[in-house]
């Protein structure tokens, strides 16, 4: 199915449930020919403008369920080419959206300007953007941190002040492909707790 007809479903899904039923079985033929497990397809209607008020379109990351407003100075958003896009928490579920969808090219990437004033943090090309990896500022769902500036100047003041080291988004992406064992244990460790917790509240 090309992109033409993929976007011509999506439009009519909103109008009659035999469309939704349509656009469902569209989605189960792109999951069989382009090899992504149908559960990790982008669950959204495509969309050609996803950074257009991406928090209220995609306001929860699709791995992990967190809050992508609470987390917005760490979210990420891809737009894939046949414009299915994922707004997800941070570059560690990033990282698990682009592993997913291995035969989805990604046509554009977005992270955060941490060090920006507004609420919530400006989305911009992660081209643009220097990141600041291993400094002790806290980061969403990984231990190493790996936040991403506007400004070299900006990133390097961080640095002065937390450590660590400057690089590309793809320094980072590597980054947190290397760190997933040891964020995932840790993420499930703390989950754990977090259940343990709310058990004993309720006995």
């Amino acid at each position: 199915m090309n992109r033409r007809d993929l976007l011509k479903i999506s439009a009519l899904a909103g109008l009659t449930a035999t469309a939704s039923t349509a656009t469902t079985a569209a989605r189960a033929e792109v999951c069989s020919s382009d090899g992504t497990p149908n559960q990790f397809i982008p669950k959204k209607a495509a969309d050609p403008k996803p950074l257009e008020n991406d928090i209220e379109k995609y306001p929860k990351c699709p791995y992990c369920g967190m809050d992508r407003k609470e987390h917005n100075k760490t979210r990420m958003l891809v737009q894939y080419a046949d414009d299915l896009a994922d707004g997800t928490c941070s570059i560690h579920c990033l990282a698990l959206s682009l592993s997913l969808n291995i035969d989805r090219q990604p046509k554009n990437i977005w992270g955060p300007d941490f060090a920006a004033t507004a609420e919530p943090r400006p989305l911009l090309p992660v081209d643009q953007l220097i990141y600041l990896i291993g400094a002790d500022l806290k980061h969403a769902m990984t231990k190493k941190s790996k936040h991403s500036f506007a400004s070299i100047e900006m990133a390097k003041e961080f640095q002065a002040k937390h450590g660590g080291t400057l690089g590309n988004f793809n320094d980072a992406l590597r980054e947190s492909y290397l760190g997933m064992s040891e964020d995932v244990a840790q993420i499930r460790k703390n989950r754990e707790e977090r259940r343990r917790r709310a058990q004993q509240k309720q006995s």
